[in-house]
């Protein structure tokens, strides 16, 4: 089965340890640590080696989205010290300076954007960034790419032409301001769409924000937008697909 779990920020903003015990107790295998806010990310990697991940079968990190009392040099110098097998994934206007980020090779994960950023939001905006940083891998946000072009033109473009760089998803639906909410049937059918581009042995990772009795229900509906269906009707049936 296809490793899936949860952002740590979707779970519990800024309470990694609370998101961890969440998803460990629910049999989850994949997690992403979040310090999406810079002054989340010091608190994290002070605790990083203290933390119990050894249910998971992926782990990823996700850099902050802004410099904020920090400084790009300065941001670098800490993401030295997540461990060398995680993906860190990296919003691509966070770069302002591409050699400072070529240390990291594969590791660097960055992700295409939503229609706020000014890149990384089509696939020349992403051809660009690997020019630059030909080493890193991808991680394609479906919510996002769907937000930018609701046919999903964009995120089929993109699931073709960095297919070899892929190493994480991000699922969620995304609203016009940019904000991670849990999936809607009509996203769960615009999914479905893509679903058979997507690599079996990918780790998807939930970024909707929801509540704990929420979770399993976010769970189903990621599965079942990751099964490709000619016909809507299919994924329809049940309780799960009521919001």
């Amino acid at each position: 089965m296809r490793l899936l779990g949860f952002s740590t920020g979707a779970l519990a903003k800024g309470n990694f340890r609370a998101a961890l015990e969440t998803q460990s107790s629910l049999g989850l295998k994949a997690v992403e640590l979040s310090a999406l806010r810079s002054d989340e990310l010091n608190p994290l990697m002070r605790a990083l080696y203290t933390l119990d991940l050894q249910g998971f079968d992926h782990i990823s990190l996700h850099a902050p989205s802004r410099l904020s009392g920090l400084d790009e040099l300065g941001l670098v110098a800490i993401l030295k010290d997540v461990p060398t097998s995680w993906p860190i994934i990296v919003h691509p206007d966070l770069i302002t300076v591409p050699s400072h980020w070529r240390f990291f090779g594969r590791r660097l994960c960055l992700e295409n954007m939503d229609q706020r950023k000014p890149i990384g939001r089509t696939v020349p905006e992403m051809d660009r960034l690997f020019e630059q940083l030909p080493d890193a891998s991808f991680c394609f946000d479906i919510g996002h790419a769907r937000q930018v072009d609701p046919t999903m033109g964009v995120a089929i473009g993109m699931l073709r032409r960095f297919s070899a760089r892929i190493r994480q998803i991000h699922m969620s639906e995304v609203d016009p301001q940019g904000r991670h909410i849990p999936i809607t049937f009509a996203a769960l059918c615009a999914f479905q769409l893509v679903a058979r581009l997507i690599p079996d042995d990918c780790p998807v990772i939930l970024e909707s924000m929801v509540e704990p009795e929420k979770i399993q229900r976010e769970v189903e509906m990621a599965r079942r937008a990751l099964k490709e269906s000619s016909d809507p009707r299919d994924i329809s049936a049940g309780p799960l697909v009521k919001i």
